[in-house]
């Protein structure tokens, strides 16, 4: 059966243009409000702040906060003493070691400096704390 509703549409299906479904373009779709107003922090930023603060940081610490393997954590650090940062390693109570960044104090960057670079028989830790030791007598 069909019903006079059903004639019409036919008709002006067939005389009228058949129209298209809008898609919602982005300019169209509501954004989302932001959950914090300030951008997320990087990992280099985290490391940072990390080893500013005055009990510094574990390797442990760091690995667990970047999620990094450790030399990479290692060459982070190797690249803040290339940037003039002063990095302290200090041993705690327990034994473990952490690193800080000492403030207000450039990184010495020559032996006229008095900074002491690997003679070959050192580990990387002992020259470390001979960079360290020569910027706190400084």
């Amino acid at each position: 059966m069909i019903t006079d509703s059903d004639t019409s549409t036919n008709e002006t299906t067939a005389t009228a243009k058949p129209s298209r479904a809008r898609r919602p373009t982005p300019a169209m779709k509501p954004t989302p409000a932001p959950t914090s107003p300030a951008a997320p922090m990087s990992k280099s930023d985290m490391v940072i702040k990390l080893l500013t603060r005055a009990k510094g940081a574990t390797p442990i610490e760091l690995i667990t906060a970047t999620d990094w393997q450790p030399h990479s954590v290692r060459a982070f650090l190797s690249g803040l003493r290339k940037k003039g940062l002063t990095i302290v390693r200090e041993a705690r109570k327990n034994g473990d070691f952490v690193y800080r960044i000492v403030t207000g104090q450039p990184a010495p960057t020559s032996a006229a400096d008095g900074a002491t670079g690997p003679t070959g028989t050192e580990t990387p830790s002992e020259t470390v704390d001979a960079v360290s030791s020569s910027a706190a007598e400084a």
